[in-house]
């Protein structure tokens, strides 16, 4: 009876865990909330990571190949990058990064979420990108990660 009692809290405790990564003070975060309008001639992207499902799972976020930050459940991610051009933006997934690309106008604020979708055997990583209002909703819910740490290379 005890192995039993003892391998249910180790299943409950492995589906229940939650993987951590680096976190950006709160000061960040709030100043990232306030939605301002990005600098001269770029463009804001925010994606976020709000699934309820994946949560012991870390996914690397790229955009045109450079790191943008390594994410674990309820983050999201601030970056401003050029506009009037096509950017790629991907995640790492079990068996191959998932991407899409995305065609950008200056001063303009793109959302994104990035989910985590059930496979066969494991868990796998994409992206959508998603309305203003639903990225804002999910962001103030959110806290910022760390930018510039991957975990693998690229």
């Amino acid at each position: 009876m005890k192995t039993v009692s003892a391998l249910l809290l180790a299943a409950t405790l492995v589906v229940s865990g939650c993987a951590t990564v680096d976190m950006e003070p709160p000061s960040s975060s709030s100043k990232s909330k306030a939605f301002n309008a990005p600098s001269q001639g770029t463009v804001g992207i925010y994606i976020c990571r709000d699934s309820w499902m994946g949560k012991m799972l870390k996914k690397d976020l790229w955009i045109n190949g450079k790191c943008l930050g390594e994410s674990g459940p309820d983050v999201f991610f601030y970056t401003e990058v050029e506009g009037g051009r096509k950017h790629k933006i991907e995640t790492e997934s079990e068996f191959s990064p998932n991407a899409m690309e995305l065609m950008v106008e200056p001063g303009q604020t793109y959302f994104i979420r990035q989910y985590t979708k059930v496979g066969l055997v494991v868990e796998g990583a994409d992206l959508e990108r998603v309305s203003e209002a639903r990225g804002k909703a999910a962001i103030a819910k959110l806290n910022m990660a760390k930018t510039g740490t991957c975990s693998g290379p690229r």
